[in-house]
């Protein structure tokens, strides 16, 4: 374990420019290992598959063995994940930030952001004077004034899913919740939790809510309000759901305003669409909105924004006595990183270099897409999205290799920030060099590739059957 003590493992790093311009890696070995002992560690080679599980064992301290010590581990681990970071394709993070230096010093702080964030307590170890300038840069991103809103920083998308679908029951008690079957499944966790009625709505081939069969299930059942769950973004497929046209629907189904709450799941793209379009708007009749601020801006661990109206959030809100505050969050207690996280890359981005962000992933997921297409790969790319879904590789190590995620046949890159265009060049390489092997030498269970026109539609499908020539615009 080596003798230094654990109040010395948490010293925080004097700051300095230099410290400041390290990359992770060696921001770690600084802090592990300082100048003068010459630990030498392994490095996983370039291209190195996913990582194995390690064989832990939390050790006692004083005791021999042969086991490494708590600095290999960690290095090792940290060497692992720094090349791993080279194939991450398959799910919505972004990992390119470089605030982990400047703000590594509040790691020696507890911080905690109890009950409502527009409220002070009588602990002084909070964030949430950072947590209020996040919500006001959100609400006035989606178009709500500061008086008029509620909202809190969570510990991620699916409590702010948790919380918008709760405001929707507890004003429409009696209320019937509507998703579309390509909608997150912690919308259809939050309807089993709160005994709600629910409707799954069927979607088009491209993820897209039917408007058919919402117009359908909401005449059906057009005796109980609708609290309706709207997706900027499906999981998968990157599908964007019409608020326009569901508010339309609504109104031709006889829905008055007072009969009807939406909450939008704008996980990975409600800071996107707004540099494109302003769908998402609380000009608009909707009730709450979410994003992840893990996602799309980035930070070292899980949160989101939830922000909803103010009129509404008095269904929720409760006098805790003991932290003498009022509360209306699903988790009470609250990371008081993340608001500074989320506070910081806000400040140092700011809507241009968000902007600039967001057409990088656009072009940079239409470059994937057109040269899967030129390789003769079944592909789809929705309008506005920056996920990619092609045929599912025929081989399980290829798919941990890069980290893919997959639904039956398909699979699906999601082009983040932090993917630069070589890392899809080498991605586009390796998956044609290698289903050249599956398909010709017999290698997959079929010696062709397979039909995947009903999972991303006919005409991006390139099956023996379906194959067209794909024309660039």
């Amino acid at each position: 374990m080596g003798s230094r003590s654990m109040e010395m493992d948490f010293e925080p790093l004097p700051m300095t420019p230099r410290s400041l311009a390290m990359t992770p890696r060696c921001l770690a070995r600084r802090r592990l290992f300082p100048i003068g002992e010459n630990k030498k560690q392994k490095v996983a080679p370039p291209g190195a598959g996913p990582r194995k599980n390690l064989e832990l064992e939390v050790m006692e301290p004083g005791l021999k063995n042969d086991s490494p010590s708590l600095d290999t581990i960690l290095v090792n681990y940290l060497d692992t994940l720094t090349q791993r970071v080279n194939f991450h394709l398959g799910y919505p993070v972004n990992i390119c930030y470089d605030h982990y230096a400047t703000l590594a010093p509040l790691l020696q702080f507890h911080l905690n952001n109890c009950g409502d964030p527009f409220l002070q307590n009588t602990v002084d170890f909070h964030s949430k004077d950072f947590e209020v300038a996040v919500l006001n840069w959100f609400a006035q991103l989606w178009e709500i004034e500061q008086d008029q809103y509620w909202g809190y920083v969570t510990n991620g998308g699916t409590e702010g899913n948790l919380h918008g679908i709760l405001i929707g029951r507890e004003l429409l008690p009696e209320g019937i919740l509507y998703a579309s079957k390509d909608s997150h499944y912690s919308v259809f966790k939050a309807a089993r939790m709160y005994r709600m009625n629910s409707e799954t709505i069927n979607t088009s081939v491209n993820g897209e809510m039917n408007y058919s069969d919402l117009r359908a299930k909401l005449l059906q059942n057009k005796d109980k309000p609708a609290i309706i769950n709207v997706t900027i973004g499906t999981t998968f497929k990157g599908a964007i759901d019409d608020v326009d046209v569901i508010l339309e629907t609504l109104k031709d189904c006889g829905y008055s305003q007072d009969r009807f709450y939406i909450h939008c799941d704008a996980a990975l793209c409600g800071l996107m669409t707004p540099f494109i379009n302003n769908m998402i708007s609380f000009k608009k009749p909707i009730g709450s909105v979410t994003i992840s601020g893990h996602k799309f801006l980035g930070c070292p661990m899980p949160c989101g924004v939830q922000i909803t109206r103010k009129s509404y959030i008095n269904n929720l809100s409760t006098n805790v006595e003991y932290i003498a505050s009022v509360d209306a969050t699903i988790s009470g207690s609250r990371n008081g990183l993340t608001p500074i996280f989320l506070w910081y890359s806000l400040s140092a981005k700011g809507q241009i270099g968000l902007q600039k962000d967001v057409k990088k992933c656009l072009d940079n997921a239409k470059y994937l897409k057109d040269c899967l297409q030129q390789a003769g790969i079944s592909v789809m790319l929705n309008d506005l999205s920056i996920i990619v879904v092609l045929e599912r590789p025929r081989d399980h190590e290829f798919v941990r290799r890069w980290q893919l995620s997959c639904v039956k046949d398909m699979a699906h890159v999601i082009v983040m920030p932090g993917i630069t265009r070589e890392m899809l060049d080498n991605f586009i390489s390796e998956l044609v060099q290698q289903r050249k092997q599956w398909y010709r030498d017999g290698k997959a269970e079929a010696a062709e590739a397979p039909c995947v026109a009903e999972d991303i539609g006919a005409q991006n499908c390139a099956c023996s059957y379906h194959k067209i020539d794909y024309i660039s615009p």
